[in-house]
């Protein structure tokens, strides 16, 4: 009886993970950033939305949508594992370097940088296993640019 009872819990548990496309999970991890500091500024949507633009490749509608789900996804998110376990199971080493940059580019749309935003930036290329060197490489990248 209890294996039956653990069996039902373990299919409903099954059946209630979300999962989600390449490109949510993307949105996802940028708008990490534009919300890591509580501060959100025009700029940073801004940079948001120009980031996304740069990996995902879809019409004006869709884009909207994409926007805005990958918001409320952010926000009901208890972690970070979800969206890189996607990215990890169907990006390339060089398109995780790709989001990484992203990041970078959001949490310094503002012009400061703030020790969350930092802090979650190292977190996501950990969980996208990005070598330090890259996490680096792409934050002064992004620095020079701006």
């Amino acid at each position: 009886m209890l294996k039956s009872f653990l069996k039902l819990f373990e299919d409903t548990h099954k059946r209630t993970e979300p999962t989600y496309t390449v490109e949510l999970a993307t949105a996802a991890l940028l708008s990490e950033i534009v919300n890591a500091d509580n501060e959100v500024t025009d700029s940073e949507r801004s940079e948001y939305e120009k980031q996304l633009r740069k990996h995902v490749n879809i019409d004006e509608e869709a884009m909207s949508l994409l926007l805005e789900r990958g918001q409320e996804t952010a926000d009901d998110s208890i972690d970070l594992v979800r969206f890189t376990q996607v990215l990890n199971k169907h990006c390339s080493a060089d398109e995780k370097r790709d989001v990484i940059k992203s990041l970078w580019a959001i949490a310094y749309a503002d012009e400061s940088l703030a020790p969350l935003e930092e802090s979650t930036i190292r977190q996501i290329a950990d969980l996208l296993y990005v070598p330090h060197s890259q996490y680096i490489k792409t934050k002064l990248e992004v620095v020079e640019r701006t």
